[in-house]
């Protein structure tokens, strides 16, 4: 299995990049870093820096029908960097449009807001976004993990990095159905 990893070039939370690579690294899957640039991405652990990770396809070259999932890992700065780049967001549309399941963690469903795409779904994230989902027409639950299938494809969120156990192993269970 082919996983994206759709990441801005800075902002990333490391450990919600790095625990669901692993998971899918470990797993037999194929993790690809997608970024809109070339070169390396700049993760953090909260707010100070942390490591810089090898972008692996920019978004100029990746496209959905390159993978057979997504996941998008949290930070506040990389999701809000995200959804103002129009290929990020039509990037992420299109696993919506080709029924490919979904994975999102902490603030990472900005991102899904601004590719409209959830409405009517059921999800959770870092609670501050709970009023942005629920506009965007979301229902929002406060749940270590939630798995919406009420929609055109499977989508996975958690809420935060406590809660990266359970994240990685149901948004695993989900993208080998």
């Amino acid at each position: 299995m082919r996983v994206a990893f759709l990441v801005a070039s800075e902002g990333i939370e490391q450990v919600e990049l790095t625990e669901p690579w692993k998971a899918v690294a470990g797993s037999g899957g194929t993790p690809r870093l997608v970024a809109p640039e070339p070169g390396r991405v700049q993760a953090f652990n909260h707010l100070d820096k942390g490591d810089t990770f090898p972008v692996d396809v920019t978004l100029d070259e990746a496209s959905a029908g390159d993978f057979d999932a997504l996941v998008l890992p949290g930070g506040v700065a990389n999701p809000d960097a995200l959804r103002l780049d129009e290929r990020a967001v039509a990037f992420v549309r299109g696993f919506f449009d080709a029924g490919k399941p979904v994975a999102a963690i902490c603030h990472a469903p900005w991102t899904l807001i601004e590719a409209d795409v959830v409405r009517g779904r059921t999800l959770t994230s870092w609670p501050s976004l709970r009023t942005d989902l629920t506009n965007a027409g979301a229902t929002w639950v406060d749940e270590e993990v939630k798995v919406c299938t009420g929609g055109p494809n499977t989508l996975v969120t958690s809420r935060k990095p406590d809660d990266l156990e359970a994240f990685c192993t149901t948004f695993l269970a989900e993208f080998g159905r």
